[in-house]
This record gives structure tokens, C-alpha cells and sequence, in this order.
């Protein structure tokens, strides 16, 4: 499958956020999000340095960025962090909630611990949801918006690896059809989920690296997992005005793997 892409500035004049930008998916939607036009903020709880090198990329499409650091575990941090860009942007048009914890290091359910299920749920659950009713209020406030949670195929499928993620990313569809409803019709919440996607972090899996990359390509229509730029502008269409009359709503980009449907 060739991985060129036509790029249109669905965004020229507008500000996106990316959570987690520093490295994996977040770094390419912030990257695809400048060659579409946008100012981006890049933000990040521990990564600065990959933090930096996403906004230098951003600088070199052509756009504008900035950077920004909090933990979305805390509701204080996320306050914060709301302060702070809609201060420096004057106005944000998008947020993407991309910063989830996947368990990277636990390889069966029977690896679960106390310490891996709360940090999970901190920040895949309370702090996607934080990050909605923060950002979102401020969004209703100025008269518009959309917001993109960044979802799994784990809700279809369930995880015999990690069920707290499982769990955590089902847990977005509440929040997103939450607030869609509560924000409407001014401001726009969405859930996107991608499939696997050949990030350095799946890379570097045990399971990826014996087999399992194999296994799922010979399962996938299209025939091929992607790295995560060929979805990076998937994501963001549920930013734009074509998706003007979507709210509420999951989607999915897998390569037809779940088929998922009525």
C-alpha cells in the first residue's frame, strides 16, 4: 500500500492541541495537522526533548508552534494547562486527546497490578475526561470547537493482554457521547480509533517482534499495518467541516480487521 497522501489545509488559520505529542501517533498528527495549516501546540507530561523535535518538525511544514508540559492525571495540572494555552493561542479550535496508556509492559491478563490498573485509568479514563470538560468549556465559551478522543479497536475486540486498557478505552465512548451531547451544537466530541499501527513502541513488543505482526497482517483486508503518519489525517477529519454534522460518534480506521457495523 503507498503511503502518499494528497494534503489540503483543512486547517490554514486555525490552533490544534495534540496530547502527547512527543513521540508515536501524537507526533504525526501534530506534524499533519501544521502541513494542513494549523498553529499547533505540542504537548507533554516527561518527554520534553521528543516534545521539542515534534514542534521543529511542525516549524519546518511551515507553521507555528508551541510547546506545553502537564500531567493529565491531575485535574489542578489539566486546569492549568487550559490556562496556559488558551492565553498563548488566544483561541483553540482543536484539541486531540491522543495520550493514553497502553500497558506497553504487561503481556497477559495475569500480569495485571494494582499500580498498572490506576495509572491506566488515570489517564486513559479521568484524564481524557478532564481534558474534555476543561477544554470543552472553554471552547462553548468562545462559540466553537471540536475535540477528537483517540480510541482503540480494543473496544471491539476486548484485550486478553490488558483488560484495564480495554476497560479504560470503552470508558471513552461514555466520555465522548457525554459531552457531544452536553457541548451541542457548538462544539463537536468525537472518539477515533485506529488499528495497529507500527509505532517505535509496538516495534519494540515482545509479541510483535514473535509472530503476532504476521498473524494480524494475514487477518487484515487491506493487507498492511500502517506507520502512524498514513492515519494521521484520518484522525484530524473529525476536526474538520466535512464532519460538521458528526458528534458523538466512534470511528475506525483498521484496515478492515473488525468490520464493525449494524
Amino acid at each position: 500500500m503507498s503511503t502518499e497522501q494528497k494534503i489540503f489545509p483543512r486547517f490554514a488559520g486555525k490552533t490544534v492541541l495534540v496530547t502527547g505529542a512527543g513521540t508515536g501517533f501524537g507526533a504525526e498528527i501534530a506534524v499533519r495537522a501544521a502541513q494542513e495549516g494549523a498553529r499547533v501546540g505540542v504537548h507533554y507530561n516527561s518527554s520534553k526533548q521528543g516534545a521539542e523535535r515534534t514542534a521543529e518538525r511542525v516549524r519546518e511544514a511551515g507553521a507555528e508552534a508551541f510547546v506545553v508540559q502537564a500531567d493529565i492525571s491531575s485535574w489542578e495540572a489539566i486546569r492549568g494547562l487550559a490556562d496556559e494555552v488558551f492565553e498563548q493561542a488566544g483561541t483553540l479550535d482543536v484539541l486531540v486527546n491522543n495520550v493514553g496508556d497502553v500497558a506497553t509492559e504487561q503481556m497477559s491478563w495475569r500480569e495485571l497490578t494494582q499500580e498498572s490498573l490506576d495509572r491506566v485509568i488515570d489517564v486513559d479514563v479521568k484524564g481524557t475526561l478532564l481534558m474534555t470538560h476543561e477544554f470543552g468549556s472553554r471552547m462553548l465559551e468562545q462559540g466553537h470547537g471540536a475535540i477528537v478522543n483517540i480510541g482503540s479497536t480494543v473496544v471491539v475486540r476486548g484485550s486478553a493482554r490488558a483488560p484495564q486498557y480495554a476497560a479504560a478505552k470503552y470508558g471513552l465512548l461514555g466520555i465522548t457521547k457525554s459531552y457531544a451531547a452536553a457541548f451541542a451544537p457548538s462544539v463537536r466530541v468525537n472518539t477515533f480509533a485506529p488499528g495497529f499501527m507500527e509505532t517505535g513502541a509496538t516495534l519494540e513488543r515482545e509479541d510483535w517482534k514473535s509472530g503476532r505482526r504476521e498473524k494480524l497482517i494475514a487477518q487484515t483486508p487491506m493487507g498492511t499495518i500502517p506507520p502512524p503518519e498514513v492515519v494521521a489525517g484520518t484522525a484530524l477529519f473529525l476536526a474538520t467541516e466535512d464532519a460538521s454534522h458528526i458528534t458523538g460518534a466512534y470511528m475506525l480506521a483498521d484496515g478492515g480487521f473488525n468490520m464493525v457495523g449494524a
